[in-house]
């Protein structure tokens, strides 16, 4: 293996172990922000953390050996070519009369990678700084060609003429991962530490209450009425994928196995936020109430009103137990069709944050680094391509959800995702199973609050 790959492969180890440490930390915040919170709890997820921080530090300190190491070897090949016998500068090439050989420009001997060369080329060509010697030089070592090699260059072979010496090179550190919709929705609730052990969490949920009311007569009897509960049983599901690597892939890849290892994290955290929102019976779009909007020719204007019904819909459920952190949720085409919207008027009442004479705000986040803009009356805006674009009748809608983002529910393990590499089981075939896993719950119905736009009028947009 070459030096180059080492300091690809090193890089690769590097941006996974930065991944795993921004995981533990993350999941350290969400542990603090509980009200169940444990100091043996915290404790526990410290150290983890500052384990993943210290493999960072050791693959860090790993790839800056290798990059050093590797500016030497250049320093030197630039210093061999750099170096003449005599203290006084040699003449001119065309300014000297020779007998028998001389060395050349460029030795094979000293700088066996060429880096002199290239070096030379490129500053010839940028007219970077000292390029004049550089082409000095270049220019010499075409002349020692002609003379060694003039028939050849003549007859001007092109590079398929060598097909065994023009390697093609593959740039393993800019290798492009598959897209993935990620979990914007999942990372902007209420999250909680999954329970040690079980396959379900229960909730207790008072669905009958006490009875107030004024006394009719003195001493005489007052309001009661037996409060009364339900059980809100949640269950706790497996999410987990496998990729069998051949041991040659491993070996002798280039970083292959934390590619693989890179791309089932994304597509766990891709599953897991797909199911809060679309899972059958529990998923946001099954829970939630529905506001419909029917329209055949569908515009911004006439959209926002039902943003606003089923924003009232979600305080109306929650009443005094509303956070008033409510959000939006949607998918992106749906975002952009919003900001493409114009309008010759405004809400009646200002907001906070927000012009009057606008229609929102946009942040101009990326996709995924949270709330991406607000609605008119200052509703945050998350953008999830999670969300469903082939609804209704004609398979072409999408939805908008509209909930209090403290009672959207999820349960996670601090170590989730989590990963085996199992050696034994696919040893005679010289293959290595990894199998990325994690357990999660999760519930929006904790109380009914949930509202969702649907309808024609959120067919596949058109911007015009």
């Amino acid at each position: 293996m070459t030096l180059e790959q080492l300091i690809a492969q090193a890089r690769t180890a590097l941006d996974t172990a930065i991944t795993t440490r921004r995981q533990e930390q993350d999941a350290l915040v969400a542990l603090r922000s509980e009200e169940d919170l444990t100091e043996d709890a915290v404790r526990d997820q410290v150290a983890r953390r500052d384990t993943a921080d210290a493999e960072v530090t050791r693959r860090q300190e790993a790839l800056a050996e290798l990059e050093s190491e590797q500016a030497r070897e250049e320093e030197l090949a630039a210093l061999a070519s750099r170096t003449v016998p005599a203290a006084t500068r040699a003449p001119a090439y065309d300014r000297v009369a020779r007998v028998g050989a001389e060395e050349r420009t460029y030795r094979p001997d000293l700088d066996r990678r060429g880096a002199m060369f290239q070096s030379d080329v490129v500053a010839s060509a940028l007219g970077a700084e000292g390029n004049f010697e550089a082409r000095e030089r270049l220019a010499r070592h075409m002349q020692e060609e002609r003379v060694e090699r003039g028939d050849q260059l003549q007859r001007a072979a092109g590079t398929g003429a060598f097909a065994g010496l023009v390697v093609p090179q593959y740039l393993t550190d800019m290798y492009a991962p598959a897209a993935q919709a990620n979990r914007p929705f999942a990372d902007a609730i209420r999250r909680h530490v999954l329970p040690s052990q079980g396959m379900q969490v229960n909730i207790s949920r008072v669905t009958t209450g006490s009875e107030v009311d004024n006394q009719s007569a003195e001493n005489a009897p007052v309001d009661e009425q037996d409060m009364d509960d339900t059980n809100l049983a949640i269950a706790v599901q497996t999410a987990a994928g496998q990729q069998t690597l051949s041991r040659q892939a491993i070996e002798r890849g280039a970083g292959v196995e934390a590619v693989v290892l890179d791309d089932l994290f994304r597509r766990y955290n891709t599953n897991l936020d797909g199911k809060l929102l679309n899972q059958a019976t529990t998923g946001l779009s099954a829970v939630a109430t529905a506001v419909t909007y029917t329209d055949a020719d569908p515009s911004a204007v006439e959209l926002y009103p039902k943003l606003i019904e089923g924003l009232a819909g979600v305080e109306a459920a929650l009443l005094d137990m509303a956070s008033g952190e409510n959000i939006a949720v949607m998918h992106s085409r749906r975002w952009y069709w919003l900001q493409n919207a114009m309008a010759s008027t405004w809400p009646l009442i200002t907001q906070p944050g927000v012009v009057a004479q606008t229609l929102g705000a946009n942040y101009a986040q990326a996709y995924g680094r949270g709330v991406r803009g607000m609605l008119p009356n200052g509703t945050p805006v998350i953008v999830d391509n999670n969300v469903a674009t082939n609804l209704g009748t004609g398979t072409n809608e999408d939805e908008v959800y509209l909930v209090d983002r403290q009672e959207c529910h999820l349960w996670e393990d601090p170590d989730a995702p989590m990963y085996i590499r199992a050696e034994q089981a696919k040893a005679a075939s010289l293959g290595v199973l990894l199998v990325v896993y994690g357990y999660y719950a999760y519930t929006h119905a904790r109380y009914p609050q949930a509202r969702k736009i649907s309808g024609t009028g959120l067919v596949t947009p058109t911007f015009a």
